[in-house]
């Protein structure tokens, strides 16, 4: 993560806190980030070095126009700074520090398939009797893992993944 895309997220936060729509210009970043990432093409767009930053700004509040003032600022200020090329990375921090700001985790959630909202809640409803924060799940999917999940909050983890569990034998094993 760039230095610079964490100022930025930074100063995007503080302005949108100060309009009082944090929470919406979060809702932002993360449509820009989804769609960043899940389009190719929007990618090279961004980062070539090619095509002029009044188009870029111009495609970009034209792609994303429903979202706030603030972030329609942010398209602007990167234009005027030549840094469309972190826009992923801003919109990506800009979650971390709202999160942060608001009290809430995030979990990461390893499983060997994808959790369905049933598992989901109860994972949650685990997480809450070690964590007094508000949590999020992101569910990441490792068929390695072979079963079982892995939960990551912060620098805690708890591992109870079959693979885990056949490393630990192993090593009794061979004592």
């Amino acid at each position: 993560m760039s230095r610079a895309a964490v100022r930025y997220a930074k100063a995007i936060l503080e302005m949108a806190q100060g309009t009082g729509n944090a929470a919406q210009v979060a809702d932002d970043m993360a449509l820009i980030a989804a769609t960043v990432k899940d389009n190719k093409e929007l990618q090279d767009f961004i980062s070539s070095p090619t095509i002029k930053g009044e188009v870029k700004e111009s495609a970009l509040k034209e792609i994303f126009g429903a979202s706030q003032n603030v972030t329609q600022g942010l398209f602007h200020l990167l234009l005027d700074n030549k840094r469309f090329n972190i826009l992923p990375a801003i919109a990506a921090q800009y979650k971390e520090q709202y999160d942060v700001a608001n009290g809430i985790e995030v979990a990461t959630v390893t499983t060997a398939f994808a959790i369905d909202a049933d598992l989901e809640a109860k994972v949650l409803a685990k997480i809450k009797e070690f964590s007094n924060k508000q949590v999020t799940i992101k569910n990441v999917v490792d068929p390695a893992i072979i079963g079982g999940f892995i939960i990551r909050i912060g620098d805690r983890q708890f591992n109870a993944s079959v693979a885990n569990r056949l490393t630990t034998l192993k090593r009794e094993l061979s004592n």
